[in-house]
């Protein structure tokens, strides 16, 4: 891989490594929505959900498409799509429960593990049959 690319690659790591970024990707993946609308979902004032976006467009993850007064977002490309899905699906992954992508997908995780084990035998490293 040339050096570039790895730069560019790390670029758009450091851009997936703030919360409100990640959230508002999230809320881009199946849709286009305007600033106010971003703001509103992720809880935060629309001038500083317009700082992440300028942030996130400059590292081509969004493009803008105007219409009247207003800026619609959305995600670059599926590439951008994949990469925030499994992102959120790896992290889903480190909770005790199920991940909610295998429930809401109708898909049994791969490998079957113990979710309701107590906090002292995973310490200890005991199973219960």
């Amino acid at each position: 891989m040339p050096i570039e690319q790895a730069e560019l690659a790390v670029e758009v790591f450091r851009m997936l490594s703030d919360t409100t970024r990640v959230r508002l990707l999230w809320a881009l993946i199946d849709q286009e929505l305007a600033v106010n609308e971003l703001a509103t979902r992720v809880g935060k004032p629309a001038p500083s959900v317009s700082q992440h976006l300028a942030k996130l467009r400059m590292a081509r993850l969004v493009r803008t498409r105007p219409k009247g007064t207003q800026v619609f977002y959305r995600l670059e490309n599926e590439h951008v799509a994949r990469l925030v899905r499994d992102g959120v699906y790896n992290a889903e992954h480190a909770g005790p429960e199920i991940p909610r992508h295998h429930v809401d997908d109708g898909v049994a995780p791969l490998v079957s593990v113990p979710r309701s084990r107590s906090s002292s035998q995973r310490s200890t490293g005991s199973r219960t049959s």
